[in-house]
């Protein structure tokens, strides 16, 4: 243990403070739902970063991924040759992201659908949905939501299709923001490719983050938005409403089907945001020279989130090269923040593997302006009526779920006890 990990611990609870700064209704905080949705992030740590058979476990869910992933690489291979190799491997010509990375989405796309069809993620998210409703006290309907966020996308909110009309302020709020603080398994190996030469076992951290952003977005949302109404599914647990495939061949072209879509999406994202970024540093560059300093929009950001980061437990040899990518995550997309991430480690401008740890962590979500147009956009298309209620509650819930991607940050900073981490083979 060092100074750092009673910095990230001082952080989580910066971080709640910061929150109810912003609340709607201070008197209508629920102290349940942040003392639970403390102590199951705690619990959950815990387990992975201490107790042996945790640990364990999920290296063992690392190595599962890792072998998936490796799977994915066959089709990729077969499709594009050589233009999928990764750097290192004979007959690479460096790594190219459209190649190598992305069409793994289609991979795992069809392969959580195929899990779901065989009913592997319909129990696990029930098991989730459960725990929120019995401990935290939130109704059914949200609970289900915010446990389907862990797994699927956007797609979750089909689950409690039934539901969303009737929902609450405070309800609609937790969708959107569970939404934005976490990740879909179709895009995990998508991440492991980007930070696996940087970090071994990436993908079970990157299973233990999805997990535990999960009761932190639900506390967020609850603090900025607490529950004054009386939600129709208050302290009930609902079932999944999600239209399974027909058989095993229907749900992996559904899967797959899904997976391009995603895929096309992601490129055009990253193509019009960097894009758009890079003209608005042309901007700024021009007007750097009228009044004599140098800036860029990435650096700007920097400044902003550089407290947060020190908050998060990030050294400060480290802390204006990570807040710099938390930043960058906010209009660029993760994708962009995890490579930078990458490429900054090899290149021996981030060092210490803390910053690396606590970075992957804190990265792991949804939290930027893209994104926030598809969950608006997605969840207004599902209940038009509510339009009015979503558009106002989207940038709420933006800033909700990067706060809840900081408070997992320090989590995993407090736990952080040496070389990458406790899941880091000896």
């Amino acid at each position: 243990m060092t100074l750092y990990n009673g910095v990230s611990a001082v952080g989580v609870f910066c971080f709640i403070g910061f929150l109810v700064l912003f609340s709607r209704s201070r008197r209508s905080v629920s102290l349940r739902v942040i003392i639970w949705g403390i102590a199951l992030q705690v619990l959950f740590a815990l387990f992975v970063f201490l107790v042996p058979f945790g640990s364990k476990f999920f290296l063992v869910l690392n190595d599962v991924t890792m072998q998936v992933i490796e799977g994915a690489f066959e089709g990729i291979r077969f499709l594009f040759g050589p233009l999928a190799q990764p750097p290192g491997q004979p007959g690479s010509i460096g790594f190219i992201l459209a190649f190598q990375a992305l069409p793994s989405i289609i991979f795992f796309a069809a392969l959580m659908e195929l899990l779901y069809y065989v009913g592997v993620m319909e129990r696990l998210i029930s098991l989730f949905a459960r725990i929120f409703v019995k401990v935290m006290g939130i109704s059914g309907a949200e609970s289900l939501c915010a446990s389907a966020q862990i797994f699927l996308g956007i797609e979750s909110n089909l689950t409690i299709r039934p539901y969303l009309k009737e929902m609450t302020v405070s309800e609609l709020m937790v969708v959107l923001t569970t939404g934005m603080a976490t990740i879909a398994s179709s895009v995990l190996g998508f991440y492991v490719m980007i930070l696996s030469g940087v970090f071994p076992t990436v993908a079970g951290h990157l299973i233990s983050a999805s997990i535990l952003l999960a009761p932190a977005a639900i506390m967020a949302a609850k603090i900025i938005f607490p529950e004054t109404g009386s939600p129709m599914t208050k302290g009930k647990v609902v079932p999944i409403e999600y239209t399974k495939a027909g058989n095993p061949i229907e749900a992996i072209i559904n899967g797959s089907t899904t997976g391009v879509k995603m895929v096309v999406g992601i490129a055009a994202l990253l193509i019009a945001f960097i894009g758009l970024v890079a003209l608005a540093d042309s901007g700024l560059a021009y007007l750097g020279k009228v009044v004599g300093s140098s800036l860029t929009l990435s650096t700007i950001l920097g400044y902003i989130f550089y407290p947060f980061t020190v908050a998060m437990g990030v050294p400060v040899e480290d802390a204006s090269q990570i807040a710099r990518i938390l930043g960058e995550r906010i209009i660029m997309t993760e994708v962009k923040s995890y490579q930078d991430l990458s490429v900054l480690v090899k290149a021996g401008k981030i060092a210490n593997p803390r910053s690396v740890f606590i970075a992957t962590y804190a990265l792991c979500g949804f939290a930027h302006i893209p994104s926030l147009a598809i969950f608006v956009g997605g969840t207004s298309t599902l209940i038009p009526e509510r339009t009015k209620d979503i558009a106002v509650l989207g940038l709420w819930a933006l800033f909700a779920a990067n706060m809840a991607c900081f408070m997992t940050g320090a989590l995993a900073g407090i736990f952080f006890t040496g070389q990458g981490g406790i899941l880091i083979r000896p």
